[in-house]
């Protein structure tokens, strides 16, 4: 099992790839580029599953359009955010000059279980801050956790935009990000990976919290 990241759209939203030996795929957050994305997984001769999305800001929902029109796939979403697929006031697209509609019918996700699809295993934790309905999901097998715009390397997600609760976004942090082991590799939604363990050391967001 592997991850690839595919940073796409003007904002370079991270994108990314989790394969499986057996040649299935899903596909994290496909914000933009969605041609660029079929691609790629057409390229690499595999069959994708599911888009799961962290969250529902306009830069990681906006090339769905282009990979469900070549493939029917199941989006998984928090439901506090299911309008906001449709709201571009919600998804911030209104306040970035454009109007970024996904019309299709998410699965939607309450609470915190684990996410079995196909050989792909993820604990979902429920990670609210710089969103209502931010999700990481954490992958065992290959010891990452896939955080959206909640942690980032040396950083934290903005906190400015509807939802978003400062307060709210560090107990996150801390209560769930944190708790998984430091050798967890951190792929956020913008930027490089990092580590739990190297954020716990040097994140300034982090200390005195």
């Amino acid at each position: 099992m592997k991850w690839e990241r595919i940073p796409v759209g003007p904002i370079q939203a991270n994108a990314y790839i989790l394969s499986h030996t057996d040649g299935s795929c899903v596909i994290f957050d496909p914000g933009a580029e969605g041609d660029r994305i079929v691609q790629h997984i057409e390229k690499q001769q595999l069959t994708p599953l599911a888009i799961l999305l962290t969250h529902a800001h306009f830069d990681h929902i906006g090339g769905i359009h282009e990979v469900r029109a070549k493939w029917d796939l199941p989006i998984y979403l928090h439901q506090q955010e299911k309008e906001w697929l449709t709201d571009p006031t919600l998804n911030g697209s209104a306040y970035f000059g454009g109007q970024v509609i996904v019309r299709h019918e998410p699965t939607c996700i309450a609470g915190e279980q684990t996410l079995q699809i196909g050989a792909f295993t993820f604990d979902l934790l429920e990670t609210p801050g710089h969103s209502p309905g931010s999700i990481s999901y954490y992958c065992k097998e290959v010891e990452a956790v896939f955080s959206g715009d909640v942690l980032f390397a040396g950083s934290i997600g903005r906190t400015d935009l509807p939802g978003g609760n400062y307060e709210q976004l560090l107990r996150s942090i801390h209560d769930k990000l944190l708790a998984l082991p430091e050798e967890t590799i951190v792929l956020s939604g913008h930027g490089r990976e990092t580590t739990i363990g190297a954020e716990m050391d040097t994140n300034p967001f982090l200390h005195g919290f």
